[in-house]
Protein backbone atom coordinates (compact mmCIF):
# COMPACT_ATOMS: atom_id res chain seq x y z
CA UNK A 1 0.00 0.00 0.00
CA UNK A 2 1.09 3.62 -0.72
CA UNK A 3 2.50 6.14 1.89
CA UNK A 4 0.28 8.78 3.40
CA UNK A 5 0.10 11.49 0.80
CA UNK A 6 -1.29 15.20 1.31
CA UNK A 7 -3.70 15.61 -1.63
CA UNK A 8 -6.96 16.87 -0.76
CA UNK A 9 -10.06 14.43 0.20
CA UNK A 10 -11.73 14.32 -3.39
CA UNK A 11 -8.05 13.46 -5.34
CA UNK A 12 -7.18 10.60 -2.45
CA UNK A 13 -10.89 9.61 -2.88
CA UNK A 14 -10.10 9.49 -6.39
CA UNK A 15 -6.48 7.77 -5.86
CA UNK A 16 -8.10 5.07 -3.34
CA UNK A 17 -10.68 4.01 -5.70
CA UNK A 18 -8.37 3.76 -8.80
CA UNK A 19 -5.67 1.94 -6.57
CA UNK A 20 -8.09 -0.94 -5.13
CA UNK A 21 -9.80 -0.82 -8.96
CA UNK A 22 -6.43 -1.69 -10.57
CA UNK A 23 -5.34 -4.26 -8.19
CA UNK A 24 -8.94 -6.14 -8.40
CA UNK A 25 -8.30 -6.31 -12.18
CA UNK A 26 -5.09 -7.32 -11.93
CA UNK A 27 -6.30 -10.08 -9.73
CA UNK A 28 -4.51 -9.25 -6.27
CA UNK A 29 -7.41 -8.96 -5.01
CA UNK A 30 -9.91 -12.40 -6.16
CA UNK A 31 -13.55 -12.53 -6.65
CA UNK A 32 -14.83 -13.67 -3.50
CA UNK A 33 -12.24 -12.37 -1.35
CA UNK A 34 -12.27 -9.69 1.42
CA UNK A 35 -10.44 -6.49 0.55
CA UNK A 36 -8.49 -5.14 4.02
CA UNK A 37 -10.92 -3.12 6.28
CA UNK A 38 -11.82 0.81 6.21
CA UNK A 39 -9.08 1.24 8.88
CA UNK A 40 -6.26 -0.56 6.90
CA UNK A 41 -7.22 1.59 3.92
CA UNK A 42 -7.36 4.86 5.81
CA UNK A 43 -3.82 4.09 7.41
CA UNK A 44 -2.54 3.12 4.20
CA UNK A 45 -3.57 6.69 2.49
CA UNK A 46 -3.23 8.72 5.32
CA UNK A 47 -6.58 9.75 5.27
CA UNK A 48 -10.51 9.33 7.10
CA UNK A 49 -12.61 6.22 7.16
CA UNK A 50 -15.51 8.58 5.39
CA UNK A 51 -13.08 9.07 2.15
CA UNK A 52 -12.12 5.47 2.36
CA UNK A 53 -15.94 4.88 2.24
CA UNK A 54 -16.34 7.18 -0.43
CA UNK A 55 -14.21 5.35 -2.48
CA UNK A 56 -15.48 1.90 -1.83
CA UNK A 57 -19.06 3.42 -2.71
CA UNK A 58 -17.75 4.12 -6.01
CA UNK A 59 -16.31 0.58 -6.55
CA UNK A 60 -19.80 -0.84 -5.45
CA UNK A 61 -21.71 1.62 -7.92
CA UNK A 62 -19.03 -0.26 -10.87
CA UNK A 63 -19.94 -3.77 -10.28
CA UNK A 64 -16.63 -4.53 -8.58
CA UNK A 65 -17.43 -5.20 -4.94
CA UNK A 66 -20.07 -5.54 -2.44
CA UNK A 67 -19.95 -4.24 1.29
CA UNK A 68 -22.54 -5.58 4.08
CA UNK A 69 -21.85 -4.64 7.88
CA UNK A 70 -19.88 -6.67 9.97
CA UNK A 71 -18.79 -8.60 6.93
CA UNK A 72 -16.55 -6.19 5.02
CA UNK A 73 -16.22 -5.52 1.41
CA UNK A 74 -16.18 -8.76 -1.17
CA UNK A 75 -15.21 -8.60 -4.57
CA UNK A 76 -17.66 -9.41 -6.84
CA UNK A 77 -18.00 -12.33 -9.92
CA UNK A 78 -16.34 -10.54 -12.91
CA UNK A 79 -19.83 -11.35 -14.82
CA UNK A 80 -20.77 -8.07 -12.68
CA UNK A 81 -18.07 -5.77 -13.18
CA UNK A 82 -18.89 -2.89 -15.01
CA UNK A 83 -16.39 -2.89 -17.35
CA UNK A 84 -17.70 -0.46 -20.11
CA UNK A 85 -17.53 2.50 -16.85
CA UNK A 86 -15.23 4.70 -18.70
CA UNK A 87 -12.73 4.40 -14.94
CA UNK A 88 -13.17 0.57 -15.30
CA UNK A 89 -11.61 0.59 -18.69
CA UNK A 90 -9.58 2.81 -17.81
CA UNK A 91 -7.94 0.79 -14.58
CA UNK A 92 -8.56 -2.31 -16.73
CA UNK A 93 -6.25 -0.69 -19.44
CA UNK A 94 -3.92 0.10 -17.00
CA UNK A 95 -3.71 -3.07 -14.92
CA UNK A 96 -3.05 -5.54 -18.09
CA UNK A 97 -0.32 -5.85 -20.44
CA UNK A 98 -0.70 -3.40 -23.18
CA UNK A 99 -0.83 -5.96 -26.23
CA UNK A 100 -3.26 -7.55 -24.55
CA UNK A 101 -5.21 -5.00 -23.96
CA UNK A 102 -5.05 -4.18 -27.56
CA UNK A 103 -5.84 -7.47 -28.89
CA UNK A 104 -9.17 -7.86 -26.95
CA UNK A 105 -9.70 -4.15 -28.14
CA UNK A 106 -9.89 -5.25 -31.46
CA UNK A 107 -11.72 -8.85 -30.88
CA UNK A 108 -14.26 -5.87 -29.69
CA UNK A 109 -13.90 -4.14 -32.89
CA UNK A 110 -14.19 -7.10 -34.94
CA UNK A 111 -17.53 -7.85 -33.63
CA UNK A 112 -19.08 -4.02 -32.96
CA UNK A 113 -17.70 -2.11 -36.21
CA UNK A 114 -18.40 -3.97 -39.41
CA UNK A 115 -21.93 -4.07 -38.56
CA UNK A 116 -22.12 -0.48 -36.77
CA UNK A 117 -20.72 0.69 -40.32
CA UNK A 118 -22.86 -0.93 -42.15
CA UNK A 119 -26.22 0.45 -39.83
CA UNK A 120 -24.23 3.46 -40.92
CA UNK A 121 -24.45 3.43 -44.03
CA UNK A 122 -28.13 2.31 -44.17
CA UNK A 123 -29.51 4.90 -41.33
CA UNK A 124 -27.12 7.71 -40.93
CA UNK A 125 -28.87 11.22 -41.90
CA UNK A 126 -26.91 14.42 -43.31
CA UNK A 127 -26.04 15.98 -39.71
CA UNK A 128 -23.97 12.44 -39.15
CA UNK A 129 -22.69 11.99 -42.20
CA UNK A 130 -21.37 15.35 -42.05
CA UNK A 131 -19.40 14.76 -38.67
CA UNK A 132 -18.34 11.92 -40.57
CA UNK A 133 -16.69 14.01 -43.53
CA UNK A 134 -15.68 16.44 -41.15
CA UNK A 135 -13.05 13.87 -38.74
CA UNK A 136 -12.26 12.07 -41.96
CA UNK A 137 -10.83 16.16 -42.79
CA UNK A 138 -9.31 16.50 -40.05
CA UNK A 139 -7.36 13.08 -40.24
CA UNK A 140 -5.82 14.41 -44.02
CA UNK A 141 -5.26 18.12 -42.47
CA UNK A 142 -3.24 16.40 -39.05
CA UNK A 143 0.01 17.45 -38.60
CA UNK A 144 1.24 15.85 -35.74
CA UNK A 145 0.55 12.35 -34.48
CA UNK A 146 -1.83 13.59 -31.69
CA UNK A 147 -4.11 16.08 -33.94
CA UNK A 148 -4.02 12.48 -36.07
CA UNK A 149 -5.45 10.61 -33.13
CA UNK A 150 -7.96 12.84 -32.18
CA UNK A 151 -9.35 12.88 -35.64
CA UNK A 152 -9.13 8.94 -35.88
CA UNK A 153 -11.29 8.65 -32.62
CA UNK A 154 -13.49 10.68 -33.52
CA UNK A 155 -14.12 9.58 -36.95
CA UNK A 156 -14.86 6.50 -35.41
CA UNK A 157 -17.14 7.95 -32.61
CA UNK A 158 -18.93 9.42 -35.45
CA UNK A 159 -19.36 6.13 -37.08
CA UNK A 160 -20.92 4.41 -34.53
CA UNK A 161 -23.25 7.52 -33.29
CA UNK A 162 -24.54 7.36 -37.13
CA UNK A 163 -25.61 3.94 -36.67
CA UNK A 164 -28.44 5.38 -34.98
CA UNK A 165 -28.71 1.91 -32.65
CA UNK A 166 -29.35 2.77 -28.89
CA UNK A 167 -27.98 -0.23 -28.02
CA UNK A 168 -24.78 0.47 -29.44
CA UNK A 169 -24.18 3.92 -27.68
CA UNK A 170 -22.28 1.89 -24.35
CA UNK A 171 -19.78 0.65 -26.70
CA UNK A 172 -18.68 4.26 -27.79
CA UNK A 173 -16.78 4.32 -24.48
CA UNK A 174 -14.51 1.59 -26.00
CA UNK A 175 -14.15 4.22 -28.72
CA UNK A 176 -13.67 6.85 -26.88
CA UNK A 177 -10.95 5.16 -23.78
CA UNK A 178 -9.99 2.12 -25.92
CA UNK A 179 -8.88 3.21 -28.76
CA UNK A 180 -7.12 6.55 -28.10
CA UNK A 181 -4.05 4.60 -27.01
CA UNK A 182 -4.52 2.13 -29.39
CA UNK A 183 -4.28 4.65 -32.60
CA UNK A 184 -1.39 6.33 -30.68
CA UNK A 185 0.61 3.43 -30.98
CA UNK A 186 -0.36 2.30 -34.46
CA UNK A 187 -0.09 5.62 -35.73
CA UNK A 188 3.53 6.02 -34.56
CA UNK A 189 4.43 2.56 -36.00
CA UNK A 190 2.78 2.67 -39.18
CA UNK A 191 5.73 3.43 -42.03
CA UNK A 192 2.75 4.25 -44.61
CA UNK A 193 0.22 6.71 -42.75
CA UNK A 194 -1.39 7.73 -45.77
CA UNK A 195 -2.54 4.47 -46.64
CA UNK A 196 -4.75 4.01 -43.35
CA UNK A 197 -6.29 7.78 -44.76
CA UNK A 198 -7.13 5.60 -47.96
CA UNK A 199 -8.53 3.06 -45.62
CA UNK A 200 -10.70 5.26 -43.71
CA UNK A 201 -12.03 7.00 -46.87
CA UNK A 202 -13.28 3.53 -48.29
CA UNK A 203 -15.23 3.57 -45.17
CA UNK A 204 -16.40 7.03 -45.63
CA UNK A 205 -17.57 6.44 -49.28
CA UNK A 206 -19.87 3.49 -48.55
CA UNK A 207 -21.42 5.47 -45.61
CA UNK A 208 -22.02 8.11 -48.59
CA UNK A 209 -23.04 5.96 -50.71
CA UNK A 210 -25.52 3.65 -48.38
CA UNK A 211 -24.29 0.69 -49.59
CA UNK A 212 -24.10 -1.39 -46.13
CA UNK A 213 -22.11 -4.11 -47.94
CA UNK A 214 -19.21 -2.30 -48.75
CA UNK A 215 -18.92 -0.20 -45.36
CA UNK A 216 -18.58 -3.85 -44.18
CA UNK A 217 -15.85 -4.65 -46.16
CA UNK A 218 -14.30 -1.45 -46.00
CA UNK A 219 -14.14 -1.66 -42.15
CA UNK A 220 -12.88 -5.24 -42.12
CA UNK A 221 -9.57 -3.86 -44.61
CA UNK A 222 -9.13 -1.07 -42.18
CA UNK A 223 -9.36 -3.91 -38.86
CA UNK A 224 -7.25 -5.90 -40.77
CA UNK A 225 -4.42 -3.47 -41.56
CA UNK A 226 -4.70 -2.17 -37.78
CA UNK A 227 -4.16 -6.12 -37.04
CA UNK A 228 -0.97 -5.90 -38.99
CA UNK A 229 0.57 -2.77 -37.21
CA UNK A 230 -0.02 -4.67 -34.33
CA UNK A 231 1.91 -7.66 -34.82
CA UNK A 232 5.17 -8.17 -33.02
CA UNK A 233 8.27 -6.77 -35.01
CA UNK A 234 10.31 -9.82 -36.65
CA UNK A 235 13.95 -9.26 -35.42
CA UNK A 236 14.68 -12.71 -37.46
CA UNK A 237 18.14 -12.07 -39.35
CA UNK A 238 19.04 -9.13 -37.15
Amino acid sequence: MPHRTQKPKNNLNTKLARNIGERILLGEFQPGGLLPNEAAWGKAFGTSRTVVREALKTLMAKGLIESRPKVGSKVLPRSQWNILDRDVLDWHHAAVDRQAFFQSTQEVRRLIEPGAAKLAAEKRNVAQLARLETAFTNMKKAKTAQESVIADVEFHEALMAAANNDLLLPFGIIIEKALGDLFDFTTHRNPQPKQAIKLHERVLLAVRAADGKAAIKAMNTLLDNTDGLLAPVSTKGK
